[in-house]
């Protein structure tokens, strides 16, 4: 089976959207993350660039060594239906990486609320140096959802500056990835979908003192 070029990257819009609308700060400002995404299905790949606004919510100042929260809340959305000439049956198996700041300790993360994820609960927790949200889905073509509010709780380190960041850097090194269900010729097929902010602003800027 041969497919036309692939626009699937496009749904990657639809899940960056209500991860990136964060709560605004006093010391925050909105920003435009521009994501570079690659789908690929059947050895064939697309790639394109998704323009995103962000707010995000941190204290502009901490003192060293106290507790301090990042909390994201992301907005209700839509599944596509289709994408590139092609029905989208379901996207599943989302997986947003939030490397841990530098100049901060990692003390836990939670999810709340959300809908229309599926039946199994969304899921966060530390992989290494980054904390991954997880939504296993299916997330059906065409339905309605909501991802849960993320919050991460960290502590102050000793001097300094806290950024917060997305993660990914390259497409062997994503930042976020899902997997996009297509209907091909009547058959389903699946779309590995990866991305990465080139470039990766900072979400967030606390001082520590």
């Amino acid at each position: 089976m041969k497919l036309a070029p692939l626009r699937l990257a496009t749904v990657a819009a639809f899940t960056l959207a209500p991860l990136l609308a964060l709560g605004t700060s006093a010391s925050a400002a909105v920003q435009t993350i521009n994501y570079q995404v690659r789908a690929t299905a059947l050895g064939q790949n697309a790639e394109l660039t998704l323009n995103q606004d962000a707010d995000s919510n941190a204290p502009a100042s901490a003192a060293p060594g106290s507790a301090l929260t990042v909390t994201i809340d992301p907005a209700p959305n839509t599944v596509p239906s289709s994408g590139g000439g092609y029905q989208i049956r379901e996207i599943k198996d989302i997986a947003l990486k939030m490397p841990v700041p530098a100049n901060s300790t990692f003390v836990s993360a939670g999810v709340s609320g959300g809908s229309g994820l599926g039946s199994t609960p969304p899921t966060i927790g530390r992989e290494g140096n980054d904390v991954v949200l997880k939504v296993a889905g299916p997330l059906k073509g065409g339905a309605a959802f909501e991802l849960p509010t993320v919050t991460l709780n960290l502590t102050a380190g000793s001097s300094g500056t806290i950024e917060s960041k997305l993660g990914g850097t390259s497409y062997d090194a994503p930042g976020l990835t899902f997997t996009t269900v297509i209907v091909a010729a009547g058959f389903p097929v699946n779309a590995a979908t990866v991305a990465y902010p080139n470039p990766s602003p900072v979400l967030t800027s606390t001082t520590i003192g």
